[in-house]
This record gives C-alpha cells, structure tokens and sequence, in this order.
C-alpha cells in the first residue's frame, strides 16, 4: 500500500492509503478527501483535481505533461509544483507522498 498525505488548504491533514497503479486523483476521490472534485472523471480535461505536490517530493512525481499544462495554465493560484492528480500514477517510490489540495 501506498501512504499519502492530503493537506487541505487549512491545514488539516488526512491521510489516505491506495495502491500501486492508481492515480493520486482515485485514490483521493475514494477516501472522500474534500477538494478532489474530479468532474472529468479523471480525463485531463477539467482541473477539477489540482494538487500542490510538497517540494520534498517534486522530482519523484516528476513535471506535468503537455496536455496537463494546458489545463494548468487555466487555474487560478498555480504554483510551480502544480500537477492534475489524474494524471500522477502511484508507484511505490511514492509512498508517503505529501501534496496540498489547491484552494478554490
């Protein structure tokens, strides 16, 4: 299992266990965690899902792809570890993985 860090915009934390080949995306609308709204259904076609990965973690996750920073040029409040948790697949190297939910 794959332990994850949700960190809402407040600070509250939650943590959320998945497994390994789900995106961060599923594995968060699973556990209910607020602000993975997930309206595409995990498309890449609605940024409904925007995350800030923790720096500690930025390279692991690795950049956006082209379509992903598309949609990211359209949300408000982007940061450069911005990234869609539709399109970063969980892998063990991941494990413990922090990322903050974007504020809406």
């Amino acid at each position: 299992m794959i332990d994850i860090e949700f960190v809402q915009p407040d600070g509250t934390r939650e943590r959320v266990f998945s497994r390994e080949g789900y995106t961060l995306m599923e594995a968060g609308v699973r556990a209910g965690v607020p602000g993975i709204l997930a309206e595409c259904g995990g498309a890449c076609a609605c940024a409904t899902c925007h995350v800030i990965v923790d720096p500690a973690w930025v390279d692991r996750v690795g950049p956006p792809n082209s379509m992903e920073e598309q949609l990211l040029d359209l949300v408000d409040l982007r940061d450069p570890a911005s990234r869609l948790a539709c399109q970063v697949k969980l892998k063990q190297a991941l494990d413990g993985l922090v990322v903050h939910v974007a504020p809406r």
